[in-house]
């Protein structure tokens, strides 16, 4: 069919051509392109719904274009530049990277993305070994590299120190989940014992009368059974508030002045780094901090942190009432985000671990 120009077609025929374009855009928004058909629809003039058209196919054009290159990029001509740049160094991306990276976050996540992105299947499985394979997991890398371990021993030390901080994170992970995962038990002594040893902590000199009481909400908690409001993080949360209220946590901070409960945002704040924790955002953070593995208490460390942070957020952010609180948490939860984009964040400074332990 012959397209004649916009401007020689008359009233039915434009009508037509646009419809018939019309058709083809809706059928591309799941390419992602919602706003040229915003802007198509939202036009009555027809000769303006073919410009809209032309907008749409012109930048899948060049969308599609920049795709391909970037594809080849990846394929070919990044792993054509690694050849190079090895031959010209005699060092491979792994030494590359230890040698001119200090310790810490920024080195760690290079490791670890240049592991997972390996062509070779031995090096993308290092990142998931057991950690008491990590060590011949570095002589078998060490050897598919071709590394001579008696002329650089110190890359085998800094490639041991980012592996168990890589599988530790992972392994962090699993274990925070097992807690999540585990439900408050009323009828294990365990989880009773930990409950009652929460209210001590953060109320010495006033005994509970009862298990089931409306005392519970003198800390924060909703209703006279706390067990209802751990549902959401299971023995996590219960775990968090305990160390918390034993980390010198001033009384006064859950007091009901302050315009929140005390266990329901500690419960909802662990929720928080949980969320941090699983998207991998919180690697930038423990790797800088932990000189191994990070571990629980690590993520209990962060946890006590973020609440302190909260806490003093939430009294400049100064909200109408606790309506507010999501409004507030979402903010807060940006701005965490923020701060961990930086390579070099450490956001508990005081539990940092000496460079000098970071090889």
């Amino acid at each position: 069919m012959v397209i004649k120009d916009a401007q020689h077609c008359n009233r039915a025929e434009l009508i037509e051509i646009g419809k018939s374009r019309l058709f083809i855009a809706k059928n591309l928004t799941h390419y992602g392109y919602q706003h040229h058909i915003s802007r198509l629809v939202q036009q009555p003039d027809p000769r303006s719904q073919i410009d809209a058209i032309w907008d749409l196919v012109h930048e899948s054009f060049i969308k599609m274009f920049v795709q391909v290159c970037l594809y080849f990029y990846c394929k070919c001509l990044w792993r054509c530049l690694k050849f190079v740049v090895r031959k010209l160094t005699g060092q491979c991306e792994l030494q590359r990277i230890c040698y001119n990276t200090k310790p810490g976050a920024a080195r760690t996540m290079k490791i670890e993305a240049s592991l997972k992105g390996s062509k070779s299947k031995r090096l993308q499985t290092s990142v998931n070994v057991h950690p008491d394979a990590i060590e011949k997991t570095i002589d078998d890398i060490m050897e598919l590299k071709r590394i001579n371990p008696d002329i650089n021993p110190q890359l085998g030390v800094s490639l041991q120190a980012c592996l168990l901080q890589i599988v530790g994170y992972r392994n962090l992970i699993a274990e925070v989940e097992k807690l999540r995962r585990e439900p408050y038990d009323s009828e294990n002594p365990q989880h009773e014992e930990m409950l009652l040893k929460l209210w001590k902590c953060l109320k010495p000199n006033s005994p509970l009368k009862a298990r089931i009481s409306k005392q519970w909400c003198e800390i924060g908690f909703q209703g006279d059974d706390p067990k209802t409001d751990f549902r959401g993080m299971g023995l996590l949360g219960l775990y968090n508030l305990v160390h918390l209220s034993k980390a010198e946590w001033e009384k006064k901070k859950f007091d009901k002045a302050i315009g929140y409960s005390f266990a329901i945002v500690g419960i909802n704040i662990t929720d928080l780094a949980y969320n941090l924790l699983v998207s991998g955002a919180l690697k930038t953070h423990f790797y800088n901090v932990a000189p191994e593995a990070p571990t629980l208490t690590h993520f209990q460390q962060t946890f006590c942190y973020l609440m302190h942070e909260f806490h003093k957020f939430w009294i400049d952010e100064d909200p109408l009432d606790i309506m507010e609180f999501n409004r507030v948490r979402e903010k807060f939860y940006k701005r965490i985000l923020r701060q961990l984009q930086n390579p070099e964040m450490a956001l508990c400074p005081h539990f940092a671990a000496s460079e000098s332990l970071i090889n």
